[in-house]
C-alpha cells in the first residue's frame, strides 16, 4: 500500500538499531507499536518477540494490524477469496458517492471497481452477521479488500482528492488478493503469542499499557491521516453518512500531533507517562518537532542517542513527472534508555 510515512524501506535499518540496544535476543520482550500505521514495523518484531502490542486510532489501520498482528492460525482462504472475486457488482455507497458513473461524480473508483467494492464489502459483511467466518477471518477478508481496493484507486497518492482522468492502474479490474503470508499467520518459534490490538487515541493508551521496547512513528506535519485515508475508513467502517464536499469527507479524528503548537506537549506527556525501559522514536528532518526539541524532552528522562539513515522519500505517485529539489530525506531514531 502507498502509504505516508511507511517505515518499508527503513524496517530493517529499526529492527537493526533495536537489537543492538535491547539485544539480540528479543524472544522475552514486549513490543509496541504505538502508532502502528500500516503495521509495517510490528510485522518485522512479530516472529522474533514474545509479544506485540499494536495502536492506530484509524480504524482502517485497526483492520490491517488485527489482521496481520492479531491473526495467528492458518486457515482455508482461497474458497471465500474465490467468491469474492466472483461477484457480480452493486450499486451500493461506495459506487453511488466515490465512482465514476455514481451520483456525485467524485472519481475514486472506476464505475466497474466502485460496484465490486460495495458487493464484496456487503457479502462479508453478511457471513460475519450469520457467523459464516471467524472474527479472524473477518479481519482477514476486510484487509485483503482494503489492500485491493488501494491497488485499483484513481488517485495520485492519497484520498484527499481523485483525478480527473481515470490511470492505467486505476482501470484494471480489482481482484482481490490475501492480504496475509504464510510468515504473518504463525511463528513456529513463538507459536502461543498473545499480541494486542487497539484502536485508542496514542497518549491515552500509553498510560494502561507497558512493556520493554516502544516505537513512535507519530505523524510528523500537519497532514492528519483521517482526511488522507477517510476512503479507507469509508470501506472499513461501511456505515452510513452524508459524505462531505468535493472529496467526500467524513468526520475523523484530529491528532495534537499534527498541531504546531500542541505536539511537544503531546510528545512530553507521552514519555513521562511511557512504562517502557527503551523507547525508539522515527522521525524526519522535515517535522514539526526539530532534533534537538526531541533530545531536549527526551534527555529529561534518561540516556539518549541518536541514529540517521539517507533515504528516498516517499513519492506521490511514480507515474507524475514533479519537479522535486531533492527526493532524500533523512530518518532520525532518537532513542531514550529511561531511567527508572
Amino acid at each position: 500500500m502507498n502509504y505516508i510515512g511507511s517505515k518499508h524501506k527503513l524496517s530493517s535499518f529499526i529492527f537493526e538499531t533495536v537489537s543492538e540496544i535491547c539485544g539480540k535476543d528479543l524472544s522475552q520482550k514486549t513490543f509496541c507499536d504505538l502508532f502502528a500505521g500500516t503495521g509495517i514495523v510490528g510485522r518485522t518484531f512479530k516472529t522474533f518477540v514474545k509479544q506485540v502490542i499494536s495502536n492506530d486510532v484509524e480504524y482502517y489501520s485497526y483492520v490491517l494490524n488485527r489482521n496481520y498482528i492479531g491473526n495467528h492460525t492458518t486457515f482455508n482462504s482461497e474458497d471465500f477469496l474465490n467468491e469474492l472475486n466472483a461477484l457480480k457488482g452493486e450499486k451500493g455507497f461506495v459506487f453511488q458517492n466515490y465512482s465514476e458513473g455514481g451520483k456525485t461524480g467524485r472519481n475514486y473508483f472506476t464505475s466497474t471497481n466502485g460496484q465490486k467494492i460495495d458487493a464484496i464489502r456487503i457479502q462479508i459483511e453478511k457471513w460475519k452477521e450469520s457467523s459464516e467466518i471467524t472474527e479472524d477471518q473477518f479481519f482477514f477478508l476486510l484487509a485483503s479488500l482494503l489492500e485491493s481496493a488501494d491497488k485499483v484507486a484513481n488517485t495520485a497518492s492519497v484520498y484527499g482528492a481523485y483525478l480527473k482522468h481515470i490511470k492505467k492502474s486505476a482501470a484494471k479490474t480489482m481482484v482481490i488478493q490475501p492480504a496475509m503470508t504464510k510468515k504473518d499467520l504463525f511463528s513456529e518459534e513463538l507459536p502461543s503469542q498473545k499480541n494486542q490490538i487497539f484502536q485508542k487515541d496514542a497518549n491515552q493508551l500509553i498510560k494502561e499499557i507497558k512493556g520493554d521496547i516502544l516505537y513512535l512513528d507519530p505523524p510528523y506535519n500537519a497532514r492528519q491521516y483521517g482526511a488522507n485515508y477517510h476512503l479507507l475508513n469509508t470501506i472499513a467502517k461501511y456505515d452510513t453518512f452524508v459524505p462531505k464536499g468535493k472529496t467526500g469527507l467524513r468526520d475523523y479524528y484530529k491528532s495534537d500531533w499534527c498541531r504546531t503548537g500542541e505536539v511537544i506537549k503531546s510528545f512530553e506527556e507521552l514519555i513521562e507517562n511511557a512504562q517502557f525501559p527503551y523507547i525508539f522514536l522515527s522521525y524526519n528532518n522535515e517535522g514539526l518537532m526539530g532534533q534537538k526539541e526531541v533530545q531536549t524532552v527526551m534527555e529529561r528522562f534518561g540516556k539518549y542517542s541518536l541514529e540517521t539513515k539517507k533515504y528516498q522519500r516517499f513519492k506521490a505517485d511514480k507515474t507524475e513527472n514533479r519537479n522535486h529539489k531533492s527526493s532524500e530525506t533523512f530518518e532520525y531514531l532518537h532513542i531514550l534508555e529511561k531511567a527508572h
